[in-house]
């Protein structure tokens, strides 16, 4: 929803959410520590370098409680807000593709899930702790403004949020997708 919120701003499309579908929630990944709070003081920790994404990774941090950051930066906070930091984490912001490859360099990375299983990494065995699904970055049925009441996007939306299309996911991505209907 963030990314679709800067699009139609910047390109002024009219589109409009109907619903939702999927989460692929970021994990944290070390090769390293095998739990967060094994993370030293002082730790490097990679996080993606776009402001969407670092922005998530960031709040994703404050969610596990290792900083906190200014709400006036709402859903893309950059290392800037960050106004309590106590391990004193320092922040690697590369390319989130480059993320799983620059592991043995970092203390520890938040890695988008795409990217995880790109490179081999499980992100239900692999991570060391995931970004709770009740977050903001759901992927979305989206429609031309106007067209939210249309009787095909009542049918696709009954159809798409059915138990077979929960099942189909959840076997298809053993657990690293999260429906979120």
């Amino acid at each position: 929803v963030p990314y679709l919120e800067a699009q139609m701003k910047d390109r002024g499309f009219a589109l409009a959410v109907v619903g939702n579908t999927i989460t692929t929630p970021m994990g944290i990944y070390s090769d390293k520590i095998t739990e967060i709070a094994a993370l030293e003081e002082g730790a490097t920790f990679g996080i993606p370098n776009d402001p969407t994404n670092g922005g998530r990774a960031l709040l994703v941090l404050q969610q596990l409680g290792m900083i906190k950051v200014d709400p006036a930066a709402g859903l893309v906070p950059t290392v800037l807000d960050i106004t309590e930091n106590p391990k004193d984490l320092s922040f690697k912001e590369l390319d989130a593709a480059q993320l799983p490859r620059s592991l043995a360099d970092l203390d520890a990375a938040l890695i988008n899930t795409n990217y995880a299983i790109a490179s081999g990494l499980s992100p239900k065995e692999d991570s060391i702790a995931m970004e709770s699904a009740d977050n903001p970055y759901v992927n979305v049925i989206v429609v031309q403004e106007g067209k939210e009441d249309a009787p095909w996007v009542k049918t696709l939306l009954e159809a798409y949020h059915s138990d077979e299309i929960k099942a189909f996911i959840d076997e298809s991505y053993h657990g690293t997708v999260i429906t979120s209907w």
